[in-house]
């Protein structure tokens, strides 16, 4: 731990807001207040206990005295990825993205696959746009079968609205953002260089993100390198308010959406996925007591997606789906593909549907 997160360490007066606010404070290990004393006291921390977090990022938003205890975590993992002590699942992932550059380890050929379902829809290389805008592919979306409609919805609705868009294809790679918060700085970096040089490589000027998590390491960890980046509600949003997206059926239904920490609280992204639904007839759209900043994590950031806990407990998106069947809600809606994946199992079991936004729109086009 370098000298000035130390300092930082240090400024903590143990208030408790970190674990007041944490959504694995008391069902699971891990207590970030804990852990942050320990780290003042250079104490040993059980190696198992850091995998917990999901890095939502809460307790750094509440921390009075900007301490970044989610910052120290990551640190936390580094040291310990460093050494070997690691979940193998964890490991898995990391190999994978060094050799294919995404964690599930498919080809790296297959990252354009999800095209093979737009064969009315020609979408070309950025490089071939005038606008150099970038239509960029979370790993997720690009592989899992599940997931893989989000980009194919995406690109229909922004061709129908006339937005022109191109792609990388086989020369995406994997953002990092689960790469950084797993504790490998290094594979980061190799990662946030590779694209950086990409995206110089054809000049792009704008980077729609189908998934917070890409959109947070674009945005805001790959430095200023003066390109605007986009989550894709965002522009949907902007594209209803001009007039030139607009919806011919009605949903009538009513719909409680959950924000995902990385595009709600972490990048002050509530409003547009609102818009959207507001914006469509007959939906009638619900809110969880835990809503905006104070959002409920799902549990399938900072690579819990690819840890798997050791002791069985009531899982946040359990208590999500409870919670939305209790006010009545008829559809579950997010906006990013770790939300739907972690949601969708919980609430398949209660015969809730669980609707990435896109798939919503796509409906009432």
């Amino acid at each position: 731990m370098d000298s000035d997160r130390r300092s930082s360490v240090l400024m903590c007066m143990q208030c408790g807001m970190c674990a007041g606010s944490c959504p694995e404070s008391g069902i699971t290990p891990f207590n970030i207040r804990t852990m942050v004393r320990k780290t003042q006291l250079h104490r040993k921390i059980d190696e198992s206990i850091p995998w917990y977090c999901s890095s939502c990022g809460e307790c750094t938003l509440r921390c009075p005295r900007d301490v970044k205890p989610s910052e120290m975590i990551f640190e936390i993992r580094s040291a310990l990825v460093e050494e070997g002590e690691i979940p193998l699942s964890i490991q898995k992932a990391l190999e994978n993205t060094f050799v294919q550059k995404n964690p599930w380890g498919r080809p790296r050929s297959k990252r354009g696959e999800w095209l093979n379902d737009l064969e009315d829809i020609k979408v070309p290389h950025v490089s071939e746009t005038a606008s150099k805008r970038l239509l960029f592919t979370c790993c997720i979306q690009a592989y899992d079968p599940r997931c893989m409609v989000i980009p194919v919805n995406v690109a229909r609705i922004l061709h129908k609205g006339g937005v022109e868009f191109g792609i990388l294809g086989t020369e995406e790679a994997c953002c990092g953002n689960e790469i950084r918060r797993m504790g490998e700085a290094g594979l980061f970096e190799d990662l946030q260089e590779g694209n950086l040089a990409v995206l110089k490589k054809y000049d792009v000027q704008q980077i729609i993100a189908l998934s917070p998590h890409c959109m947070n390491a674009l945005k805001k960890e790959y430095g200023d390198h003066g390109i605007e980046v986009l989550h894709y509600t965002e522009v949907l949003a902007e594209m209803i308010r001009e007039g030139v997206l607009t919806f011919r059926e009605p949903y009538s239904k009513k719909v409680i959406y959950h924000d995902p920490c990385f595009l709600g609280k972490q990048n002050k992204v509530f409003e547009a996925p609102r818009d959207i639904l507001k914006a469509i007839d007959g939906l009638e759209l619900l809110e969880f007591s835990g809503a905006r900043e104070n959002s409920l994590c799902c549990e399938g950031g900072g690579g819990r997606m690819f840890y798997e806990a050791e002791i069985a407990y009531v899982r946040n998106s359990e208590k999500r789906v409870e919670e939305a069947l209790a006010k009545g809600a008829e559809v579950l809606a997010t906006s990013c593909p770790f939300c739907v994946m972690t949601l969708e199992d919980p609430a398949t079991e209660k015969n809730l549907p669980v609707k990435e936004l896109s798939e919503i729109v796509m409906e009432v086009l």
